[in-house]
């Protein structure tokens, strides 16, 4: 059986429903930025790395700029222009966006300001902010997924997502106002929680969507195999139930079940993915998904991690070198090679509604930078890692140095793509329509 729609025909039509380049692009700009930033406060905070297990100040603070300067910034410009692209329907207005990205920006930079320093009125203001900025894109996504009636698979993961979204806003609302007046019983436990929606909850299940859409589109397959995604549908927010519930019960053996359907809710996801691959018509889809294929690697072994962190087995480092796992292996990794996929396939896409013939996608940037960013990205996961397994801050300040060099890198070809766009878009509005192109 297979999914409604076959996601390769998408491309047919998806002229049609692009968004202003400068709304998506604003988006994956400042996660380029963010990027950067969070190697720079993990450098700054290195010798606090490897003991961190939760509380405000700057390693909470630079995990904070990765979640939420870098993936739901991404998060948030994709599913603005790519959700509209799948389903066939548009946006009823683009307020909503705009008005999220105007709080969400500031938000999240007051936010990390608070964090960083420990002062909880900075933490509140900057919290209410971006919770605020989080619901209206949610209920924005939600009014689109609302009214779609195809690709019913990545739809359902969209929903489960979503929701995932308002619970943890929620929660995180609740732990800035236990920092202030402490009435919860159990803090670590609802952090716990909070983290387990954020991660595996709206960013997990939402990509387990997207995939369903962009892996089939890229790879020029048909959609992979219905069943195996539709029990992964299934099992996942049940595993993450479980997951919440065992951590709130603090009973060791609900989340080890957890985390077994889990795993095989994304073995299942992850085999339809490499059926897509395999089946696709366009076999070598470059650098891009060689970062994606070592994330969903990354994704398994997050899983893995999760479970021995739990019964204690990853020793007293445990909880950072999970979130090292978790944050830079898998969430980073996947998710950057989505994003250098998605910003020249959307340039692209905008430079081909004009009468001048565009570039290809391999001249809009130096892909150079990306494979230099690559590089840099494998060290900087693998030296941190080590430095916080061995608790030694000297591998950990150095991998933070070279995954900076690495984001610089990445920035750079973003900045190009973009710059590319621009160029192209005054020359075609100065030379107008071109015969023979």
């Amino acid at each position: 059986m297979v999914q409604d729609v076959n996601p390769g025909t998408i491309l047919m039509s998806a002229q049609l429903r692009l968004l202003p380049p400068s709304l998506t692009f604003r988006f994956f700009m400042a996660a380029a930025v963010f990027h950067f930033f969070f190697w720079v406060a993990i450098g700054f905070s290195y010798d606090d790395v490897s003991t961190f297990s939760g509380g405000p100040g700057p390693v909470l603070s630079a995990i904070h700029i990765l979640t939420l300067g870098v993936f739901a910034m991404t998060i948030m410009g994709a599913a603005t222009q790519l959700i509209p692209v799948a389903t066939g329907l548009a946006h009823r207005s683009l307020w909503p966006t705009q008005i999220a990205w105007w709080l969400f920006l500031p938000g999240t930079l007051i936010f990390l300001t608070g964090l960083n320093f420990s002062e909880q009125w900075i933490m509140q203001l900057g919290g209410l902010l971006t919770a605020a900025a989080l619901l209206i894109f949610g209920f924005s996504i939600a009014d689109l997924l609302r009214r779609s009636k195809v690709l019913k698979i990545p739809v359902r993961f969209a929903w489960l997502s979503m929701a995932s979204l308002l619970v943890l806003v929620l929660l995180g609302l609740v732990l800035l106002e236990n920092f202030i007046h402490g009435f919860l019983p159990d803090h670590q436990a609802i952090a716990a929680s909070h983290v387990i929606l954020a991660l595996y909850g709206f960013m997990g299940l939402l990509l387990m969507g997207f995939s369903n859409i962009l892996v089939p589109m890229f790879a020029l397959s048909k959609s992979p195999p219905a069943r195996n995604q539709q029990i992964a549908q299934w099992l996942a927010p049940i595993g993450l139930v479980l997951a919440v519930t065992g951590v709130l019960v603090n009973t060791e053996e609900i989340v080890g079940i957890a985390v077994v359907i889990g795993l095989i809710a994304v073995i299942l996801h992850i085999q339809g993915m490499l059926w897509c691959l395999n089946s696709g018509m366009r076999k070598n889809l470059g650098l891009s998904f060689v970062l994606v294929k070592a994330g969903w690697v990354m994704l398994i072994v997050s899983l893995i991690a999760s479970g021995l962190l739990v019964f204690d087995l990853l020793g007293e480092q445990g909880p950072a070198i999970f979130g090292a796992i978790v944050l830079i292996g898998w969430l980073a990794t996947f998710l950057l090679g989505i994003l250098q996929r998605i910003v020249p396939f959307l340039a692209a896409m905008n430079m081909s509604k004009k009468t001048k013939k565009p570039p290809r996608l391999s001249e809009l940037g130096d892909e150079t930078k990306l494979k230099l960013h690559a590089v840099c990205h494998g060290l900087a996961f693998v030296t941190i890692t080590g430095g916080i397994a061995s608790d030694k801050s000297l591998p950990i300040l150095l991998g933070a140095v070279i995954g900076a060099v690495g984001a610089l890198f990445f920035a750079w070809y973003v900045v190009a793509v973009a710059r590319s766009y621009m160029v192209y878009h005054r020359e075609s509005e100065a030379t107008g329509p071109v015969s023979g192109d």
